[in-house]
């Protein structure tokens, strides 16, 4: 099977069917537990790899064929890709479960169409939902932390979706979830690379401004 790129807190492999994911780390049973339970919530109402089994550390999954968001943002294609991710997310939000991880780097689009044709990656999902907030701005970080020079198409992420909420709330979950992962990087690895990759990203992340282009 070969390894997919995507993806850090786990392994993930696949073949031309299926896609085997490993959980490990800190808290590895709860997550997967959560991304079982998410996918089965929301299967009828968003697109996303049908589980076809369930075991002690790993899910096995359908493979879905499509282009990683982020991909097709570096391809110059940003402005689509963030429109697919208002509505996917809208959709997820009104299924009643919070993605936890949500972005462009989480979401498979038809490179023909540029529309969505998986959601990847449930294992921080918030069941039921409380902050819709946490998803729209952690998809926002995502472009402005690896994707700055299209940071100017986020109108259509929040177009797609049908509201932007207040900067100050936005930052807020930001830097929340910032915190939350350099947390559990420091669980995982005390002192290690990625708590301080996490540490840095909390400390640019904290000087953002809002800039509306």
């Amino acid at each position: 099977m070969q390894r997919l790129p995507h993806g850090y807190t786990n392994e993930t492999l696949r073949d031309g069917t299926t896609v085997v994911k490993t959980y490990a780390g800190p808290d590895a049973a709860a997550r997967l537990d959560r991304e079982y339970r998410a996918l089965q919530l929301v299967r009828d109402r968003v697109p996303v790899p049908p589980v076809l089994d369930r075991a002690p550390h790993t899910l096995t999954l359908g493979f879905v064929a499509g282009r990683h968001g982020q991909d097709l943002i570096a391809a110059g294609h940003a402005e689509p890709v963030l429109a697919a991710c208002g509505a996917v997310l809208q959709d997820i939000h009104r299924a009643g479960v919070g993605h936890g991880d949500f972005g462009p780097q989480n979401l498979l689009l038809d490179p023909a169409t540029l529309t969505a044709v998986a959601v990847l990656d449930w294992e921080f999902a918030e069941i039921p939902l409380i902050e819709a907030v946490a998803d729209l701005a952690w998809c926002e970080w995502i472009v402005r932390m690896h994707h700055p020079h299209h940071a100017d198409a986020l109108d259509a992420l929040f177009d797609s979706y049908g509201t932007r909420p207040p900067w100050r709330h936005r930052h807020a979950a930001m830097l929340h979830r910032c915190r939350e992962l350099l947390g559990l990087s420091h669980r995982g690895e005390p002192g290690g690379a990625a708590e301080d990759l996490w540490r840095h990203r909390l400390q640019i992340t904290a000087g953002w401004r809002e800039t509306r282009l």
